[in-house]
């Protein structure tokens, strides 16, 4: 069920949406929370497919809020809401609700927002594109539990991690980082399993690719060695090498999808790394409501020596388990190098293969 309203207010799309849910027979409304999407009229489509899928996992009131300022004076002094709610079909289990703000309107979408929130349920607040530079201050992000940014999506990736460790606030994450899950499963499942102590690593994966500094970054801060960030041809992430007396453990793929597992002493084996979907994303960010520690030490571990030469020593290498946070000897860690600073000329070059493409 569809129901457009022209010039409308918060009160009238509640009302809205009590009519809808009693038209189609399902007055409770059994969501277990509200998904702000951030977004313009260009992307909003995906954006909103997206979160429609996950709200099969997750059942919950999407609001697409999508700002209007008007180019002309006159269209930007005037105030005006236009909504379109939607249950049903296509929605899935939750509801959704578009927002289009027009004009000063547009600068006030906190206060059209508040009135729409489920009571007593968890909030999140989703940028697919252009997110604020510190998102726990901008005003919609003060109503969330959680902030969903996308440095993949920005023209900067790294400078963009760089300022997301500067403003890093307890509930902010970053799909570049959702998208590293599987990777960094199976490399500490491997780091579980007997092994000499490591050395140095090396993350290979295409430039401009947060998602790779971000693992990086990762094994720096729970390995304490030197790790390598070199540019391949993609697509994502293609491999991670980690140095040891006995030899290399190698984590491999190559074609975006199967990955071949090589550790000394042992036959290698076939992992499954599937670059996954936008949805999927959301819904395993949608999964958990505390704030990611792990991606904070990550992200901030990084941000004073991404683009940098110098090195620094920590004292602590690694052992088995060292990728959960457990490490012991002497090791020296140096900066991971960011990929070279020149805009991208073109899509394929500065992002993954397609915006729901995952690392």
């Amino acid at each position: 069920m569809n129901i457009d309203l022209t010039d409308t207010t918060s009160a009238r799309v509640n009302s809205a949406l009590v009519q809808a849910r009693r038209s189609a027979g399902t007055p409770a409304t059994g969501m277990v929370l509200t998904l702000v999407i951030v977004t313009d009229e260009g992307n909003h489509y995906d954006a909103l497919k997206a979160a429609s899928e996950a709200s099969k996992e997750h059942p919950s009131r999407n609001l697409v809020v999508i700002k209007r300022p008007g180019r002309s004076p006159r269209d930007r002094k005037m105030a005006r809401l236009d909504a379109e709610v939607r249950i049903g079909g296509e929605t899935g289990t939750g509801e959704t609700v578009l927002l289009r703000l027009h004009g000063e309107l547009a600068n006030h979408a906190h206060s059209v927002v508040l009135p729409l929130l489920l009571p007593d349920a968890p909030v999140v607040v989703w940028w697919p594109e252009d997110a604020p530079e510190n998102p726990s201050e901008d005003l919609l992000g003060q109503l969330a539990q959680r902030r969903i940014t996308d440095a993949q999506a920005t023209e900067d990736p790294v400078a963009t991690l760089g300022m997301r460790a500067e403003t890093y606030t307890p509930g902010d994450t970053d799909l570049a980082w959702t998208r590293i899950t599987p990777w960094r499963s199976v490399l500490a499942a491997a780091l579980d399993q007997k092994h000499s102590p490591i050395t140095s690593a090396t993350v290979e994966g295409e430039a401009y690719n947060p998602s790779s500094e971000l693992l990086a970054l990762w094994l720096a801060e729970r390995l304490r060695v030197p790790v390598d960030r070199q540019v391949s041809d993609g697509p994502g992430l293609t491999a991670v090498r980690l140095e040891t007396a006995d030899g290399v453990i190698c984590l491999d793929r190559a074609n975006g999808s199967l990955a071949e597992l090589a550790m000394p002493g042992q036959p290698d084996r076939h992992v499954a790394l599937q670059r996954r979907e936008m949805s999927e994303l959301i819904a395993e960010e949608l999964r958990r409501l505390d704030p990611d520690e792990m991606y904070a030490s990550a992200v901030k571990y990084g941000v004073s020596k991404l683009g940098k030469a110098a090195t620094a020593t920590h004292a602590s290498a690694s052992r088995p388990g060292a990728a959960d946070g457990n490490s012991n000897g002497n090791g020296q860690a140096r900066p991971v190098p960011a990929p070279p600073k020149h805009k991208p000329e073109s899509k394929t070059e500065g992002r993954t293969e397609g915006k729901a493409a995952d690392a």
